[in-house]
């Protein structure tokens, strides 16, 4: 009685979802390792019409189908269609498939869920309101380490309705999407031509230029066209590529050659089309840039564990940066305002949980503006804030600012009267928070040892964990200063408060001045001369505002007049800062055209990077050093002048017919910027060799000695 009610409520459910024009699925049919179903586009159909119905495979893990070409072993999946008079089903839609190896062969398959969707057309003559019954025999091959042949009957009642059903609610959308990514012609050219034991398919067109080639690969429709197995070399070209294959069976010795060699060309990206090669010469647009640059972006699973180790790289990371000689200018107020509190314990631990916070939110700010730079398209890297000479300009004034006020030409948050005291006496939090900045802002834009697998690991993650990773850098970069804060044997060990600690205030300016010295630098190489000029004029009126300012204090605290000389002061210091802005916003940037590399030595000439270049001496049988560097990265100009600029590597150059070429990054670059991401990389330094008789590329340590670049380059030339 039971099963009598199920059957009729079913009924009567079918009937009514048939009256409201929706198309009615049949029962899922399990195979054994196979869930299978027909599923349709939209919900009716229309006389005439014609919808895409979908056979839907859910495969159990572990196992796979195959393509319409299966590769080395396999069955492609076959659909037998039973339809009513006048129907007809067309050519099933192949998604792109996925290269499953086992052992020495390489099939072309399909895991986990795949929607195979079929053209179903109805004749002028079906009949509005009536249902159809679609019937499918499909059988298959699936695999895992056996193979088991499997078959399914399914069927789907299907709606002839007049006009547009609409899409089916639940599988309208993904039909559609797999129907858009399916490969298709897009009016690409593809040329073939056998060259010796190898068979070259050169294919060119407009989706292919500027394109990322790397892991592009050819699925041929013929089993017999190519070996699978055997890899496709990429060359690169400025419209296109060129993949050496393996020629297979129809291109034995003997055998007529086939007239054209059609598949799908598919790139890593998801990118995929249907191409149609003929025999003919291959275009040289097509190669001649060498293979795509070497993939080695870390990634979760190539850092040991995850996230963890991530968060322990980027700490180390932090720690080790402060050593690096970005740091150095701001290490004078760290230890300027560390003495100043070495006998009060609870100011200095103050200080410290306040230069920690500077750090943290700096780190913070910044990392949250790369990723939305970065989610908006734009290539910029880690250091992206120095590459505006804006940001340049006001950093130098404002390093010139810092120095003269440690110089005390002037005085912030107390009066020149009773300096000495105030100096033990005030909490400087706030001076704490603004060093931790400050010292986030200089030194962001080099990369220490750790530091470019952990950032190169957070720009590939959602933002929670990026940006949990850029916390762990902040910490690790903040940890030395506030561990010596709250650790009270070393403080102890400081002199006590007294005259000294002026004479060493000042004394500690001259890094900063330093600093502003190294800004205008770099401001001169990325705006020119024109605008260095402007940038220095407003430095000296900067300068005299700062001193007029300090004679207002000094009026002030003597009990007299001082207003006058203060606006005069703040006004001549916000005219240097428009100043700087006007020469930096009207200074025209230099491109990598415009600016020739410089000789980083005594006989070793650096030629400009491109990518170009690099195939150029590759294909001579060059060995290569390629330099990503800026000019507003200081560790890249110490490695410079340590290991770059001797005559004895300018030797082991000339010994091993070497080439040494500099990617200059100081201004932004996006062609540069791609390049440190497929080295996992999102800042500078970074120091590449190519050997010279191919293979992968060589990532140097980001601290060079001379040793270091000798051993390489003859490692490289060998």
């Amino acid at each position: 009685m039971f099963l009598k009610r199920a059957v009729l409520a079913l009924q009567a459910f079918v009937a009514a979802t048939l009256l409201a024009g929706a198309a009615v699925a049949g029962p899922v049919v399990n195979s054994g390792h196979i869930e299978s179903e027909l599923v349709p586009q939209e919900s009716g159909i229309a006389p005439g019409g014609t919808i895409y119905v979908a056979l839907r495979q859910k495969i159990q893990k572990d196992w796979h189908t195959y393509w319409r070409n299966p590769g080395d072993a396999g069955e492609p999946t076959k659909i037998a269609w039973t339809l009513p008079a006048g129907w007809a089903a067309g050519d099933m839609v192949w998604p792109t498939p996925i290269k499953a190896r086992l052992g020495p062969l390489l099939d072309y398959a399909y895991e986990g869920e795949v929607l195979i969707p079929v053209p179903i057309s109805a004749p002028a003559s079906a009949q509005v309101g009536t249902t159809v019954s679609l019937t499918a025999k499909v059988s298959y091959l699936v695999c895992e380490q056996v193979c088991v042949p499997e078959d399914a009957e399914l069927s789907l009642l299907l709606p002839v309705v007049a006009g547009s059903a609409g899409a089916d609610p639940k599988w309208g959308g993904k039909i559609a999407e797999v129907l858009a990514k399916a490969p298709k012609p897009a009016g690409l050219k593809a040329v073939f031509k056998p060259d010796g034991q190898a068979l070259k398919l050169a294919v060119t067109g407009a989706p292919l230029k500027g394109a990322d080639m790397a892991g592009a690969y050819f699925f041929p429709y013929s089993s017999k066209a190519i070996e699978h197995a055997a890899e496709q070399a990429i060359d690169r070209g400025p419209e296109g590529l060129t993949l050496t294959l393996q020629p297979g069976r129809d291109f034995a010795g003997g055998a007529t050659p086939p007239a054209e060699l059609a598949g799908v060309l598919a790139l890593a990206n998801g990118s995929a089309w249907e191409v149609t090669a003929t025999s003919g010469e291959l275009p040289a647009a097509a190669a001649g840039l060498g293979p795509p640059p070497a993939k080695t972006q870390t990634s979760t699973a190539s850092i040991p564990g995850g996230l963890i180790g991530a968060l322990a790289l980027a700490f180390l990371g932090g720690l080790i940066l402060n050593l690096m000689p970005c740091v150095f200018p701001v290490l004078s107020m760290k230890a300027a305002s560390l003495a100043t509190h070495a006998h009060h314990e609870s100011k200095a631990r103050a200080q410290g949980v306040a230069f920690l916070a500077g750090v943290l939110a700096t780190f913070l700010i910044l990392a949250g503006l790369l990723l939305a730079v970065r989610a908006g398209g734009a290539a910029v890297g880690w250091g992206f804030q120095l590459q505006s000479p804006l940001v340049i300009a006001a950093l130098a004034l404002l390093m010139l600012l810092v120095a003269l006020n440690m110089s005390g030409v002037f005085e912030i948050g107390t009066s020149i009267q009773g300096v000495g005291a105030g100096a033990s006496s005030r909490d400087g939090a706030l001076g704490a928070f603004f060093t931790g900045t400050l010292a986030v802002v200089v030194a962001a834009p080099c990369t220490a040892p750790f530091m470019a697998g952990a950032l190169g690991y957070a720009l590939t993650q959602p933002a929670v964990v990026a940006l949990s990773v850029f916390a762990a850098l902040g910490l690790g970069f903040a940890a030395p200063f506030v561990a010596v804060a709250f650790i009270p044997a070393v403080l102890h060990r400081l002199p006590r408060p007294g005259a000294w600690m002026e004479i060493l205030k000042k004394g500690l300016a001259f890094p900063m001045y330093g600093a502003a010295l190294w800004l205008t630098w770099v401001f001169a190489q990325q705006a020119g001369p024109i605008a260095l000029g402007q940038v220095l004029g407003a430095g000296v009126l900067a300068a005299f505002g700062a001193w007029v300012y300090g004679l207002s204090q000094g009026r002030r605290a003597a009990g007299k007049a001082f207003l006058g000389q203060m606006l005069v002061g703040l006004l001549c210091v916000g005219a240097a800062l428009a100043l700087s802005a006007s020469a930096a916003l009207a200074a025209k940037i230099p491109t990598a055209v415009d600016s020739a590399a410089p000789s980083s030595g005594p006989g070793l000439v650096a030629e400009a990077w491109s990518p170009e270049r690099v195939a150029a001496l590759r294909a001579e049988g060059r060995p290569v050093l390629v330099d990503f560097t800026a000019a507003w990265c200081v560790t890249c100009q110490v490695n410079e002048k340590v290991a770059l600029s001797g005559g004895k590597v300018a030797e082991a150059f000339k010994a091993q017919n070497a080439v040494f070429l500099k990617a200059d990054w100081t201004n932004r670059d996006p062609v540069i910027a791609k390049a440190l991401a497929d080295f996992g990389r999102v800042g500078v330094p970074l120091y590449v060799v190519y050997p010279k008789n191919g293979g992968e590329p060589v990532i140097l340590p980001q601290l060079l000695t001379e040793g270091m670049v000798i051993e390489a380059i003859e490692k490289a030339g060998a």
